[in-house]
């Protein structure tokens, strides 16, 4: 007789554990199998949710090395549904553990077979019914949809799977942040109305916290900043020519050139541009202006990135000023403020909605459908969807809805940043935005001495961890695909690549420049691609987009999402007076803060460090295992160059970073 002992975790799910009666028979590669044993610890309730069961079994088959498992349940008990994590056995006499992944609901009446790690290309499963009827299962359940026609494709119906705790979390933060908001408005509402810039400054310490931008928001220096290292940095472009429409000239530059000419500064490579045309007739607030800004920077002697000229509309003309350094300090402060609303609707509707939360729900929806959970390239991404489906759902039915968050604080409101985000992802290809070294270098910002825009950090910090995500992606791939001949013959990786690049009106995502050629994936180069921007985009892009908007938004005069009145036509001077009435009132003031406050928290694990472990296969562990250490190696890296600056920019530490889009 032989004693075994059994781990089973269930999952932390709604509704994840069971009363039903369980059985588990155990079987080894020598063709040996135990009798079904049932798991029941008596006067103990087992199988609750989130709980890890010990059972010790006794059996007469001797198995030293449990190979496959067979689990069933039946539809005892007021409650029988049942979600299993995981299940380890070991042989007390051989003293060898084996561990089986399950991380699935157990259907009731059914034998499920399991093997060790379970881990199998479908070509190599030695169950292929099996799991073939649980990826039809699972079609079923994630269905496409066009929610918004012209946005990215979206769940059709959420499953039950997908209704996760981060709407909770959510609630909670707003809970949270809404009490402290109750203390602040005490404050901000029982005082008159702004009578100074500094007065608003005066509600941040003791309740929400001091924005980073705050500081030195005034400073020319700071918007500098603002377009390399906070929310959106994506806009800035090399600039090699001056667009006809601008009317910038050189003369009106020139003493801001440090005693170089245009042409020089061009050459050089000093010299950047911002166009925002893509704002042009998208819809507006009642009442409210988005400008449609064009603005030229220039990169100082100490590489520091600085404002030369904006021009708040499109096309020059005599209503339509060039604001200069120069100009009065108040009317040039209101310029960049006026451009600031631009880039930040800009930055909700396209670098933070469109470009990353749904964009990448199709990828997520994409998966689910076509890998089985034993496939390891879902084992590899499912990490890095945790909560996407549950978050997008929320936010558009909670903050873009009409009457929501963003109706109430952005310039153009609900309907303007649909609008906007569908001009932003009808646009986004996988082989140019979503390979962050090309989207680096089709702006002319790449490059290998360091000596294009010096101070951009979150460029440098994004190309190093593209290159960890890439180089462990490689490796993980590389370990299944050996060989072209696996992956061609891989009918669920192909099947991915189908969906996700197939025209929306064909029933797929319509992924543009997916490297899906002659409708497969050919080699693993292609395969890898994929699959870095995928993981890229989930935890570095939105990190970047996202955990930055407390200090760049939290003090709303820094970088407003909307202006009373109209832009300037003049340049006339103006006083911090005229300033004051172009800002929000204390209530939409109070909810700017509260919101983005929510927004920068952190939803999931750091990037590496998964909330649900899905892999298993050793050799599989060891490259996760290297990966993680040489994010830590980033780590250090960033740290040891923060020490180095006045301002540091910390928003891509690896343990900063979460897996996933998780809010």
């Amino acid at each position: 007789m032989v004693t075994y002992e059994v781990k089973i975790k269930t999952g932390d799910k709604k509704r994840a554990g069971t009363d039903a009666n369980v059985t588990l028979v155990l079987l080894g590669g020598d063709g040996k199998v135990t009798k079904p044993l049932a798991l029941d610890n008596w006067l103990w309730n087992d199988f609750e949710r989130g709980q890890l069961d010990v059972f010790t079994c006794q059996d007469d088959a001797d198995i030293p090395d449990v190979t496959d498992i067979k689990l069933r349940r039946d539809t005892s008990g007021l409650f029988s549904d049942w979600y299993v994590e995981k299940i380890e056995v070991t042989n007390q006499k051989s003293g060898v553990t084996s561990v089986f992944p399950i991380l699935r609901w157990v259907r009731p009446d059914v034998d499920l077979y399991f093997g060790k790690y379970d881990t199998y290309l479908p070509q190599s499963d030695p169950r292929p019914e099996q799991r073939n009827e649980e990826l039809q299962r699972k079609r079923a359940l994630y269905d496409y949809t066009e929610k918004t026609p012209g946005l990215p494709v979206q769940i059709k119906t959420l499953p039950e799977d997908e209704m996760f705790t981060s709407a909770v979390k959510f609630d909670l933060l707003l809970k949270k942040y809404m009490f402290k908001a109750e203390k602040a408005g005490q404050m901000l509402f029982g005082g008159t109305a702004w009578e100074t810039l500094e007065d608003l400054t005066e509600v941040y310490s003791s309740l929400f916290g001091i924005p980073k931008d705050m500081k030195d928001w005034k400073s020319d220096i700071n918007f500098g900043w603002q377009r390399l290292n906070s929310v959106n940095p994506n806009v800035i472009r090399l600039c090699t020519e001056i667009p006809e429409k601008f009317g910038v000239t050189e003369e009106m530059i020139k003493p801001f050139l440090e005693g170089l000419t245009m042409s020089q500064v061009i050459v050089n490579r000093r010299l950047f541009i911002v166009d925002l045309e893509i704002l042009d007739g998208i819809h507006t607030a009642d009442g409210f202006i988005c400008p449609i800004p064009i603005a030229l920077f220039f990169t100082d002697g100490l590489g520091q990135l600085k404002p030369l000229a904006i021009q708040l509309f499109q096309q020059k003309g005599p209503d339509n000023p060039v604001f200069l350094p120069s100009d009065p300090p108040y009317t040039w402060l209101l310029a960049k403020m006026w451009y600031n609303v631009a880039d930040s609707n800009y930055h909700q509707a396209i670098t933070h909605l469109g470009n990353t939360h749904l964009i990448m729900e199709g990828f997520c929806i994409a998966a689910n459908r076509c890998l089985s959970p034993t496939h390891p390239m879902f084992k590899l991404l499912a990490p890095h969807f945790l909560f996407i489906i549950a978050i997008n759902n929320h936010a558009l039915n909670v903050l873009v809805s009409p009457g929501g968050w963003i109706d109430k604080t952005l310039a153009i409101g609900s309907t303007g940043v649909l609008e906007l985000a569908k001009k932003g992802v009808r646009t986004w290809r996988m082989d140019c935005e979503g390979n962050y070294p090309e989207w680096i270098k089709s702006r002319g910002l790449f490059s290998k001495d360091g000596s294009i825009l010096p101070t951009f950090y979150q460029r440098d910090d994004s190309l190093t961890l593209y290159e960890a995500i890439r180089n462990y992606v490689t490796k993980y791939v590389n370990l299944y695909y050996d060989s072209s001949d696996k992956l061609l013959n891989d009918e669920e990786i192909q099947n991915f690549g189908r969906e996700v690049s197939t025209p929306k009106p064909e029933g797929g995502c319509g992924v543009l420049g997916v490297p899906f050629e002659n409708g497969k994936f050919s080699c693993p180069d292609q395969l890898i691609l994929v699959l870095t921007s995928v993981i890229f985009t989930s935890s570095v892009v939105h990190a970047a987009a996202n955990f930055a908007q407390y200090d760049a938004y939290g003090f709303p005069p820094n970088y407003p999402f909307k202006l009373n009145g109209a832009p300037p036509k003049t340049t006339n001077p103006l006083k911090e007076g005229d300033i004051l009435k172009y800002l929000m009132d204390k209530s939409t003031t109070l909810d700017t803060m509260t919101i983005t406050k929510i927004l920068s928290e952190r939803g999931t694990n750091a990037l590496g460090d998964f909330e649900v472990n899905y892999t298993y296969d050793p050799p599989a562990v060891q490259i996760v295992d290297n990966f993680r250490k040489e994010l830590k190696e980033i780590s250090v890296k960033i740290h040891e160059r923060n020490k180095t600056l006045e301002r540091k920019y910390e928003y891509l530490l690896p343990e900063e970073i979460p897996n996933s889009i998780s809010i």
